[in-house]
């Protein structure tokens, strides 16, 4: 029977459980990497196949989740094999089962590899193709990234192709990737050659099915494969411990919400979908009505005096002042009251600037807010923060009154520190970006004004502006440049401005020295001090030195002023009382 006409009548299709928990629950298996069993054990593969058969399932996917990343590493001779003999060993196990559908199976495509992942995709497609496959599913992804290209492909050269397309979000509904699952959902569903949409991996089934009740589901072939619970941590091993009992009246609920597909994730045993295939078998019972949720008040008017000032057309002065290197915080909130004072109207905090350990710039932000009332501007960086991680510094934020960050990627962690420390990249300041703006969207009573950064000093200036141009589609209100030091920051600061929508402060860095400059120029990323400024501090003392950065400062105040909407200078050394002298000459 045709899939179509199968799911036409009604009755839900059951996919298999979790291959990779079945392989590594076998003697030895546990270190192994479960595709290369296709070639290196393939009995226990075909084995497992058919246990989730036996189990009651209509639908088993190739063992081949893992392939993409194969071809993105220039292995496609692996990836060759590897899908070749997942083709055949599921095709041998559903051999004499009446109606068993085989879907090729894809994972996401691997992130910053020399492949694009519609590349990685359409390469995959075509492997499975020429093994005569007609059916696939494109699982736990964070990112839509690709899949509006695959989806045209497999129907052009195979139009009766179906394709099932699966994302990954968390209790909250984002991805890993900070995408709302919500939009993924419907942009996918809006995609005409793509035949089915939903969900797998990262929940339990319980989350999702709270999910997708909150979904249109009007005209879509919904999927939903959750994992079987959450895991906890056994020697060296996840281990998932939800019953197969409960797993399989949740599947039944989530059917009645709306799936048309169900199957399982990790954790998921044939005697997991054994029982699902058991409940599923039966007359469902009355669908019980989801309680309506209140609404969540989001879009709230807080005071936030630094944006109301922007908006105002007012220009405005905020003033990066480093944190503490240890826990005494007296001398950082004696600088952030001067310069208050002195007239500036945000004070703004790096986030462990150059990758070494600072104060928290979120608990410093909190903390000027709360005692001295001054506006802060907390640094966020993409670097040792998961997702999970993020939310709850912002949400505290938001508690705090805190409703202005700055999102920048982040240094990397100094060489030396690579093996006690570890960076973590879940996202690059654009993805960072549109995850705040989803949580301004759904979850945050006030929302963040979110700025970025700007490097007017970037070799490749027009793919600076392509990227602050995709920051502002991702949500960003504003933008701190880096130093202008240079008649081409000047340039690039004008070019800004006629580029982007967004508000821009304009970087102001008060050399200090000649020392001073020429260490900005060679071991500072973004900074750029040209050769007639760096020559005018040959030979000045420290006094000299200090009056001349003033005068350079407020030229370049003077400058840049026509170009945007205000300054954001950068404290050299702590030395605040130059700062609130360079304020005081500010146009």
């Amino acid at each position: 029977m045709d899939i179509r006409t199968y799911l036409s009548q009604g009755k839900p299709l059951l996919f298999d459980g979790a291959m990779g928990t079945c392989f590594a629950a076998l003697s030895g298996r546990g270190s192994e990497r479960c595709e290369l069993a296709n070639r290196d054990h393939p009995e226990e593969i075909t084995a497992i196949h058919k246990s989730y058969l036996d189990a009651g399932c209509r639908a088993i996917t190739t063992n081949t989740f893992s392939v993409g990343a194969d071809l993105a590493a220039g292995d496609g001779d692996l990836a060759r094999e590897l899908i070749a003999a997942g083709c055949r060993l599921a095709k041998e196990a559903a051999a004499g089962y009446e109606d068993a559908f085989i879907f090729a199976g894809m994972g996401p495509a691997p992130q910053d590899t020399p492949l694009f992942p519609t590349q990685i995709y359409q390469r995959q497609a075509d492997l499975f193709l020429d093994q005569g496959m007609t059916c696939f599913l494109v699982e736990t992804l964070s990112s839509d990234d690709g899949i509006s290209e695959l989806a045209r492909y497999l129907k052009e050269r195979c139009p009766d192709a179906f394709l099932l397309v699966s994302y990954a979000v968390d209790a909250s509904g984002f991805t890993r990737a900070g995408l709302r699952g919500e939009q993924l959902f419907r942009r996918t569903a809006d995609l005409a050659e793509v035949d089915a949409v939903g969900f797998n991996c990262v929940s339990g089934p319980h989350h999702l099915l709270q999910f997708i009740r909150t979904l249109d589901l009007t005209g879509v072939t919904l999927s939903v494969m959750p994992n079987a619970g959450y895991p906890t941590v056994l020697g060296h091993r996840a281990v998932f411990q939800g019953q197969p009992e409960y797993f399989a009246q949740q599947l039944v609920q989530i059917v009645q919400a709306g799936a048309a597909i169900v199957g399982g994730c990790c954790g998921t045993t044939p005697v997991h979908m054994a029982r699902a295939a058991e409940a599923l078998a039966h007359p469902l019972p009355p669908a019980v009505p989801a309680r309506d949720a209140a609404p969540a008040q989001v879009g709230g008017d807080a005071a936030n005096s630094l944006w109301d000032k922007l908006e105002a057309g007012k220009r405005v002065i905020a003033v990066e002042l480093d944190p503490p290197v240890d826990d005494d915080s007296a001398a950082f909130l004696k600088g952030v009251r001067a310069l208050g004072d002195a007239g500036a109207d945000a004070v703004t905090i790096a986030d462990c600037p150059i990758g070494r350990p600072r104060a928290d710039s979120s608990l410093l932000a909190c903390k000027i807010k709360r005692e001295l009332g001054v506006e802060p501007l907390p640094h966020m960086t993409c670097r040792d923060r998961n997702l999970n991680a993020t939310k709850a510094l912002l949400l505290g934020l938001s508690m705090e009154g805190v409703h202005n960050v700055l999102l920048v990627t982040g240094d990397p962690i100094p060489t030396e520190n690579r093996d006690e420390v570890k960076s973590v990249f879940n996202f690059n300041s654009r993805k960072l970006a549109r995850y705040v703006s989803g949580l301004n969207e759904t979850t945050l009573r006030t929302p963040f004004r979110i700025y970025g950064a700007l490097n007017l000093n970037a070799r490749n200036f027009a793919q600076q502006l392509k990227m602050a141009q995709e920051k502002e589609e991702f949500g960003v209100s504003g933008f701190l440049t880096q130093p202008v030091l240079s008649a081409e920051a000047l340039e690039n600061l004008k070019l800004a401005r006629e580029t982007l929508r967004g508000k821009i402060l304009a970087g102001i860095f008060p050399v200090i020295s000649h020392r001073n400059a020429c260490f900005l120029n060679n071991e500072i990323a973004g900074m750029r001090v040209c050769d007639e400024i760096i020559a005018l501090y040959e030979g000045k003392d420290r006094a000299e030195a200090e009056d001349l950065a003033v005068a350079i400062s407020a030229e370049i105040g003077r400058q840049t002023a026509p170009f945007s909407d205000g300054f954001y200078l950068m404290t050299p050394f702590r030395r605040v009382e130059l700062m609130t002298r360079i304020i005081r000459e500010l146009p």
